[in-house]
């Protein structure tokens, strides 16, 4: 009987995998593997893989067959499994870092002529080279390829599970998923983890199902980081425990369903935005080192640890930006309003490069995505192709205000403040000494005052970008 390699990479789930499908189609019995290599890193992200391979590999056991674990270079493990099994072909989801392109190309030439190497498009609602201008480049602005990848109509319908698997029962060497050390040791960093998600496919298609029906209030609830609003899908996809045509048409259906189509369009142009990114990384292999655009490359940044310690801590002094980067830190997410709040004063009140606040949300989000993760970073340094003007800098007492009115998400997670009068929420330092003294805290000793106030942060952004513009214009 013939056999065939499931290279399972980010795409663990076992409906709507292409890949499978295909090595499904091609007959015979299948090895499904995963390879730990250079492109697995962050902590909180890692936590998340290990949970989701332990996930996919009991889906893979009820059905007879054993998930084989394995480290190292993908092209060396693959043509050694074809080499020791004889295998006719190898199948894989597409993936658009540059190092994992790399690793599709060692492998296509690894095992020519020996192997067929099978690469699928399912990680995206639209492949890259289907999205383009009329001229055939890349679109650099989000409106138009939003637009132009609605006008190539839904995306294909998701297809089921394969009704039936033969799943290779030889032996084949295999680590021990801890072998992986994927989780933590000591200290044990992932109490807020466990107490928030829950990994594998089952769990991806349950969060869709509660999406499904929020839809309606979605549009007007997901800046409110207090509300359960928005759809947390994300790590989700990431890992792909669900694909993206999955959530697309679950989203569609159930609108359709309720007759809420129009409240629909914001979720999917989420969707849209991660087509985005992953074009954006597609065309640009730099985009999570260097700035698009190319006049950033004089941006005087700063470089002060001090500083980005307090950032990372969330111990800026400016409670939204406090509370996102606690959030993140105990659950490895956060919300996507207060991500652009706290990215923005680490880029334009502080001017620390925007490249060290990259660095830390992909060790510390479970769904540190390469081309999200890189693309927002430029989108709120204004280095981006499709960025907010540098000029335009978020105020974090005001974007509080606006968006956290009660102060319920600044109570949750700096737990300090939690009893301050809701008009001191936002500006704790404004707060008189008697009202800090019935609060039960103290500016300046039991939470700080801001690392840099609003108006100094900003004329201190502003001359810096004048700088640049000078330095680009001499």
């Amino acid at each position: 009987m013939p056999i065939q390699i499931a290279w399972f990479r980010r795409n663990l789930r076992l409906a709507d995998n292409a890949a499978l499908l295909a090595a499904v189609r091609a007959g015979g019995s299948i090895i499904p593997v995963y390879i730990r290599d250079e492109l697995d890193s962050g902590g909180a992200s890692n936590w998340w893989l290990h949970h989701s391979l332990d996930a996919l590999g009991t889906s893979i056991a009820a059905q007879g067959g054993k998930l084989v674990i394995a480290s190292g270079a993908p092209v060396d493990v693959l043509a050694r499994l074809v080499a020791e099994h004889d295998a006719e072909g190898v199948y894989a989801t597409r993936r658009f870092e540059p190092q994992a392109r790399r690793q599709e190309s060692d492998v296509r030439d690894a095992i020519a002529g020996i192997a067929d190497f099978d690469i699928s498009d399912d990680s995206l609602l639209y492949r890259p080279e289907d999205v383009t201008t009329k001229t055939g480049s890349a679109y650099k602005v989000f409106t138009p390829f939003y637009n132009a990848s609605r006008a190539l109509g839904e995306p294909a319908p998701p297809a089921a599970e394969p009704g039936e698997i033969e799943w290779f029962n030889g032996p084949v060497d295999s680590l021990e998923l801890d072998d992986l050390e994927f989780l933590p040791t000591a200290p044990d960093w992932a109490a807020g983890l466990r107490n928030t998600w829950t990994a594998g496919e089952d769990a991806a298609h349950e969060r869709l199902a509660s999406m499904a029906s929020k839809i309606k209030g979605y549009a007007e609830g997901r800046d409110f980081p207090a509300e359960d609003a928005t759809s947390r899908l994300s790590p989700h996809l990431h890992f792909g425990e669900i694909s993206p045509r999955q959530v697309w048409h679950g989203i569609m259906n159930s609108a359709r369903e309720h007759h809420v189509e129009q409240s629909a369009e914001p979720l999917l142009r989420q969707l849209s935005w991660r087509d985005f990114s992953a074009n954006m990384l597609f065309h640009n292999p730099t985009l999570p080192t260097d700035p698009l655009r190319g006049e950033f490359s004089e941006f005087p940044w700063t470089e002060n640890e001090e500083w980005l310690t307090a950032w990372q801590q969330g111990r800026t002094g400016y409670p939204i930006v406090d509370a996102g980067m606690r959030q993140l830190w105990q659950t490895g997410w956060m919300h996507n309003r207060v991500r652009m709040i706290a990215g923005s004063l680490l880029v334009k009140h502080l001017l620390i490069p925007w490249q060290h606040g990259a660095e830390w949300f992909a060790d510390t989000l479970v769904d540190a995505d390469t081309a999200n993760n890189s693309a927002g970073w430029q989108w709120v340094a204004g280095s981006g192709s499709d960025a907010a003007p540098y000029f335009r800098i978020f105020n974090p007492i005001a974007q509080g205000h606006k968006f956290d009115p009660d102060g319920d998400y600044v109570r949750r997670w700096v737990p300090e403040l939690k009893d301050l009068p809701k008009q001191f929420i936002h500006e704790p330092w404004t707060a008189d000494s008697f009202t800090q003294q019935t609060s039960g805290v103290t500016i300046g000793k039991d939470y700080p005052y801001p690392i840099i106030g609003h108006k100094a942060g900003r004329e201190q952004a502003l001359a810096a970008y004048q700088a640049m513009r000078a330095h680009n214009a001499a």
